[in-house]
C-alpha cells in the first residue's frame, strides 16, 4: 500500500511538470455524471452514489484552486432530473442542498446559484439562496477566492430563453416596442442576461463517466470551450484525472473560432 501511494505520487508531480503554468483554464466546467452507474457497479443504491458524489466536490475544488483556476462551474441537475421518481428527486434535493451548504459554511468559495431555481421545491430554493448568499462578501472582482458556480435546475435551453425573456422585459420597462427589440437584439444582449454574465467563458469543460455529449451545459457559453471527456464515474474521480485534463487542454492550440 505504501509502495502503491509512492507511485501514485510520483506519477501526478509527473503530470504537474508537464502541465503548462501559463495554460491553466481560467473557468473550468464540470459535469458530475456517473453517480447512479457507480453505486450500481458497487452494490449500493442510488442515493449511496449521490451522496459520495457530493462528497468529491470539495476535494475537487481544493485541486482546482491549487492548479490556479478561477472558475468552477459545477452541474449537479439538470431541468430534466427534476422529472424523475419522487422517491429518488427527493433525496437528491436534499443531499446537494445539504453540500452547498457545507461549502458555504467553509467561507473557502464564493458560490453563485446558476440555473432556473425558481423550478425546485420552495423549501430547497430557500435553502441554497440562504448558503450562496453567506458567502457573499462584496464585489465578486474584488473577491480573491475561487468563484464556484452552482448549477441546480440548469438547462442551457432554459438559460437561453430565460435571458431573451429578461431582455425583453427590460427594453418593455424602457418603453421599447417589440418591433425595436427584434430589430436590435443583439449577441451580446444575450450574454449580458446569462446566469453567468461577468463571468468569462468556460476554457474547459470535464464530462465524466465516459458518455461524449454536452447534454446543453453552458450550452451558449461553451462555443469555443475546449471538452475533456473521462471514462472515470464522478465519485471515483481523482486528482491524476483531473491533472490528465489539465495536461491535455495546455497542449491544446485554441483557435477560438479564428
Amino acid at each position: 500500500m505504501a509502495r502503491e501511494s509512492f507511485v501514485y505520487g510520483l506519477y501526478e508531480r509527473r503530470l504537474m511538470a508537464q502541465i503548462k503554468a501559463k495554460k491553466v483554464p481560467e473557468h473550468v466546467g464540470v459535469i458530475l455524471d456517473g453517480n447512479r452507474r457507480w453505486a450500481k457497479r458497487m452494490g449500493f443504491g442510488a442515493s449511496q452514489g449521490h451522496r459520495r458524489g457530493a462528497d468529491k466536490i470539495e476535494e475537487f475544488l481544493g485541486w482546482a484552486r491549487a492548479a490556479g483556476v478561477r472558475i468552477v462551474t459545477l452541474w449537479l441537475l439538470s431541468t430534466d432530473n427534476l422529472s424523475r421518481d419522487p422517491a429518488e428527486l427527493s433525496p437528491l434535493l436534499d443531499i446537494i442542498a445539504d453540500a452547498v451548504d457545507e461549502l458555504a459554511a467553509t467561507r473557502t468559495w464564493r458560490l453563485r446559484l446558476v440555473g432556473a431555481v425558481d423550478l425546485l421545491p420552495a423549501p430547497v430554493a430557500a435553502r441554497l439562496r440562504d448558503a450562496v448568499a453567506a458567502t457573499a462578501t462584496g464585489p465578486a472582482h474584488d473577491d480573491p477566492r475561487m468563484q464556484v458556480n452552482i448549477a441546480v435546475g440548469y438547462g442551457g435551453r432554459q438559460e437561453i430563453a430565460d435571458a431573451v425573456r429578461a431582455v425583453l422585459r427590460e427594453r418593455a420597462a424602457a418603453g421599447a416596442s417589440l418591433e425595436e427589440v427584434a430589430e436590435s437584439l443583439s449577441e451580446e444582449d444575450i450574454t449580458a442576461h446569462l446566469y453567468t454574465k461577468g463571468q468569462p467563458d468556460p476554457d474547459l469543460v470535464i464530462r465524466t463517466s465516459g458518455e461524449q455529449r454536452l447534454s446543453g451545459f453552458l450550452l451558449w457559453q461553451s462555443v469555443h470551450s475546449e471538452y475533456y471527456f473521462c471514462e472515470v464515474y464522478w465519485p471515483a474521480f481523482r486528482r491524476v484525472d483531473f491533472l490528465r485534463a489539465l495536461r491535455d487542454y495546455s497542449r491544446r492550440e485554441r483557435r477560438l473560432g479564428r
